[in-house]
């Protein structure tokens, strides 16, 4: 396997809301409220367009070989920037397959627009054959191509009726789901200046939605049960040996769903 499951988190670009709306002179605060209430008005909630969305954390499980990892992109210092040419330059430098959960609807097009933001450099990802033909027909970008697996989208036979939340799948199939924070509370976080959280409560989202890719795997063929079996136990020895405690804790409310 060579796979990259990634998930990322946000917040209102209060910047480019201030530019777009024409509010230079007012607060940061006053521009974000200005920004939530439009989106409100649009669509009747408050999260604002995916344009319009800044990256605060990107994290991940990267399975090649006999390594498994799950970690945080940068550090708590790093700029937007390199969060997301670090994501691309792993792309680059791997070609994995990308697994996701609602990444064609949410991740990838955020990831898109700030890479155009910054001018973020990301030829092999955008690569559609023009420089590896094995691209043509297997493509990132293609919605219907399994080098990005969007498993909500794929699950859903591309239904968007049929979408269901990942806490939900998660928790459906023994895993822990969802713990710590919600999304809808990183904003806050992030003005507290408590990014260690958000970047805990990311890893724990990716390392769900590994854990359903593999079942997933499973379910396709493309692992035996034993095989799948081995991965299970992998996982579980990752983060039985890891120093974390948002990680440690993600088993033991692992182990507490058998």
């Amino acid at each position: 396997m060579n796979v990259f499951v990634f998930d990322i988190e946000t917040v209102p670009d209060v910047q480019t809301g201030r530019r777009l709306l024409g509010l230079m002179h007012e607060s940061d605060e006053a521009v974000l409220s200005a920004m939530q209430s439009l989106a409100k008005e649009s669509t009747g909630q408050a999260f604002v367009k995916l344009h319009l969305q800044k990256i605060v954390a990107i994290s991940a499980v990267f399975r090649q070989g006999e390594q498994l990892k799950v970690w945080s992109l940068g550090n708590e210092d790093s700029s937007e920037a390199d969060l997301i040419q670090r994501f691309f330059k792993g792309i680059e430098k791997y070609k994995p397959t990308l697994v996701s959960w609602n990444g064609t609807g949410f991740d990838l097009p955020v990831l898109h627009y700030r890479a155009l933001y910054h001018g973020v450099s990301a030829s092999g990802y955008w690569d559609m054959g023009e420089q590896d033909s094995n691209f043509k027909y297997n493509n990132y970008l293609n919605r219907y191509h399994l080098r990005h697996l969007d498993l909500m989208d794929v699950l859903a036979a591309y239904q968007a009726k049929a979408y269901a939340r990942l806490d939900d799948i998660s928790k459906m199939l023994g895993f822990p789901g969802k713990m710590g924070i919600d999304g809808s509370e990183v904003l806050a976080y992030f003005s507290r200046g408590e990014l260690k959280t958000i970047r805990d409560y990311c890893e724990t989202d990716v390392l769900n939605t590994y854990l359903v890719y593999l079942r997933f795997q499973l379910m396709r063929g493309h692992l035996s049960e034993s095989q799948y079996e081995n991965e299970i136990l992998l996982t579980k020895t990752m983060l039985h040996d890891s120093e974390e405690s948002h990680l440690q804790a993600f088993l033991e409310a692992w182990l507490e769903q058998e």
